[in-house]
């Protein structure tokens, strides 16, 4: 009709991610997971059409409760807790200023960041979310009209290649991935009482556990189940929980007693242990007292006693907190750790991968100089890059124990194929040459317990000024990876990479040296099948002078000029040294008294004198072969 005003209503093409399309490629990777029952029943829909007024945060700070959906990533929900206790980490993984859905400006996207081995990297996906039946399968919130999860749940899935690769993992690496910082793991308990891993914090002792629990609005504390225990099947196998709060009840008892309260990211009651609703233990409190403590808990929560937690949870992972300045603070002394230090490095094979202190070539690990100018905490990280092929998602990642010189042995479930068995040692020196083949055979001032499977490993300390050697290994010789080391400290540190001599000279260069030493060489070979070798190694004494006669007990009283441990189990071992003109005694020995073998020592001299032909480079092959062989019926540590 003339003159009548004609609307004309303009339908915008939203974003769609052409790097993580809306389709199967994006949800599965191998089908080996459940849901893979799914395959080619899930459709994508954006927040605006699931539900009517999406949001992306709610204005209320209390209705922040994660649900876990279809997926095994419970891992990765709890540790997104962590942004709910820091506005400075909400801040840096979802960026604010964000287009909503009712803004003119917005286009479907969302952006985000997540930390990768060493750097913030920014993660743009559309708003295009899994769903079944019209509904989220994947995670949410429990009020479903927030959208800040799912989200970040599909960029995180947009890094790791798929939403079936978050199928079961560490909290701990979420935890790291959401703050940058340092994740914590103990466990709860250890049947075999290793008295070894108790000195060195692994398993929590409940009076730490108790001061850990004042940090509980400040960090992430999660607590799991490795495998389900008779009475306990309703808390499922490798599952994550959030623990939320601790009360102490013993004044309104009058007997001891600590209550934990603990939310399943299920988000359904699940717990019927005698705190749960209408059970034995609340007889214990005032009917009011009871009353008030179950009004609290809402939607997948319960109560636990203390020793019931130890009971039948297996392990705790807290992450350090951190500050509105985004500073790391200590878990142990709350002290703001301000100063850090960051440095990449590989193992290469052949070069500097030398496996674990087993192998004759642990010296040609990389090696890092740490400069402590004063008195510090200090926390050393060992981050290992995931490596291309894809981790086997049904075992669990394990540690391998360290018994005697670190004997490999797997505890249970199958090899973690992503990542290398690592662990971490730091030696102190007097200054910065130094013997290192000396100073590697001492024990280290602190170290991992035990190589492990786990992406991070770290250790935590006090160290005094100084100068300290940090050699970080993997547990096998050859195994090639790259990883970043990582130093927190309260006060200034410096750090830097040892740079390794020429080949030539690699296991030498901080011999002492000079005219009128020669170069040798001296390699113990034991005559016995690879699976049937003993731990070996040897020791040099130089003779004192000429009237002096050895006997048995004599070189006790002297320090071995050049040494070979720790005792490996290889067929053979060897070391390059420099020794001065004199007399020298060679002891060849195993680690256990009585083993008997027999084995040939091989001692290779290089010729100095002979003339060098410039015009070819055969300097390295100048080796003049001496063997002598024995038969060892009997040896003595002289370790």
């Amino acid at each position: 009709m003339l003159g009548e005003k004609k609307q004309l209503i303009v339908k915008r093409d939203l974003y769609a991610d052409p790097t993580f399309p809306a389709n199967d490629t994006s949800i599965f990777f191998d089908y080996c997971t459940p849901l893979a029952q799914f395959r080619g029943e899930i459709s994508w829909l954006r927040p605006k059409d699931i539900c009517s007024s999406p949001r992306l945060f709610s204005n209320d700070p209390q209705d922040v409760q994660v649900k876990q959906g279809l997926l095994g990533d419970c891992w990765f929900l709890c540790a997104c807790v962590a942004l709910q206790k820091s506005k400075y980490l909400l801040n840096k993984v979802i960026p604010p200023g964000q287009p909503s859905w009712t803004d003119e400006s917005y286009q479907g996207c969302f952006t985000c960041r997540v930390w990768q081995f060493g750097h913030w990297v920014e993660v743009t996906i559309d708003d295009r979310l899994p769903c079944l039946g019209g509904k989220l399968c994947f995670s949410q919130c429990q009020t479903e009209d927030l959208f800040w999860l799912p989200l970040l749940e599909k960029a995180y899935a947009k890094v790791h290649g798929s939403y079936e690769q978050l199928w079961a993992g560490q909290v701990a690496d979420a935890l790291v991935d959401l703050t940058g910082g340092i994740a914590e793991r103990w466990t709860l308990k250890d049947p075999e009482r290793n008295t070894k891993k108790e000195k060195a914090g692994m398993v929590l002792e409940k009076a730490l556990f108790r001061r850990l629990m004042t940090l509980k609005e400040q960090c992430v504390i999660s607590c799991s189940v490795l495998n389900s225990r008779q009475g306990a099947s309703e808390l499922g196998e490798f599952h994550a929980f959030i623990v939320l709060d601790m009360l102490n009840l013993s004044e309104l008892s009058g007997k001891e007693i600590f209550l934990l309260r603990i939310r399943n990211p299920w988000g359904r009651r699940c717990w019927r242990g005698p705190w749960c609703e209408g059970g034995r233990g609340w007889s214990q409190l005032d009917p009011v007292v009871a009353a008030e403590l179950l009004s609290q808990i809402k939607d997948g929560e319960f109560w636990v006693d203390e020793e019931e937690f130890f009971r039948e949870f297996d392990e705790i992972t807290m992450g350090f907190p951190v500050n509105e300045e985004g500073q790391l603070q200590s878990l142990y002394t709350e002290k703001v750790l301000y100063h850090s230090q960051n440095l990449f490095g590989s193992w290469v094979r052949g070069q500097s991968a030398g496996g674990c202190r087993n192998n004759s070539s642990f010296p040609t690990n990389p090696k890092f100089w740490l400069r402590v100018c004063e008195k510090s905490e200090v926390c050393i990280a060992l981050l290992q890059k995931r490596s291309k092929c894809r981790a086997d998602r049904a075992g669990r990642i394990q540690n391998l124990t360290h018994v005697a010189e670190e004997n490999l042995s797997l505890t249970e479930g199958r090899q973690a194929k992503n990542y290398q068995a690592v662990g971490l040692h730091v030696w102190k020196v007097e200054k910065k040459r130094f013997n290192l083949p000396k100073t590697l055979s001492a024990p280290p001032v602190v170290g991992t317990v035990c190589h492990s499977y786990d992406r991070e490993v770290h250790v935590c300390c006090d160290l005094s000024p100084g100068f300290y050697l940090i050699v970080p290994s993997t547990f096998l010789k050859d195994a090639v990876g790259n990883f970043l080391l990582r130093v927190f400290s309260t006060g200034r540190t410096s750090l830097s990479e040892l740079k390794p001599p020429p080949t030539d000279a690699a296991l030498c260069e901080e011999l002492p040296g000079g005219p009128g030493k020669s170069s040798v060489k001296v390699t113990l070979r034991q005559h016995c099948q690879d699976s049937k070798c003993c731990p070996i190694g040897f020791h040099i004494f130089q003779v004192p002078d000429s009237s002096w006669k050895p006997h048995t007990t004599s070189f006790l009283h002297l320090e071995p000029l050049v040494s070979c441990v720790p005792h490996c189990y290889s067929q053979e071992v060897s070391q390059l040294c420099r020794l001065s003109a004199g007399s020298y005694v060679i002891i060849p020995s195993t680690y256990l008294p009585n083993t008997e073998g027999s084995f040939t020592l091989d001692i290779a001299t290089k010729i100095d004198s002979r003339k060098r032909i410039h015009s070819r480079e055969t300097l390295g092959q100048v080796l003049q072969e001496i063997s002598f062989t024995t038969v060892m019926k009997r040896t003595n540590t002289v370790q």
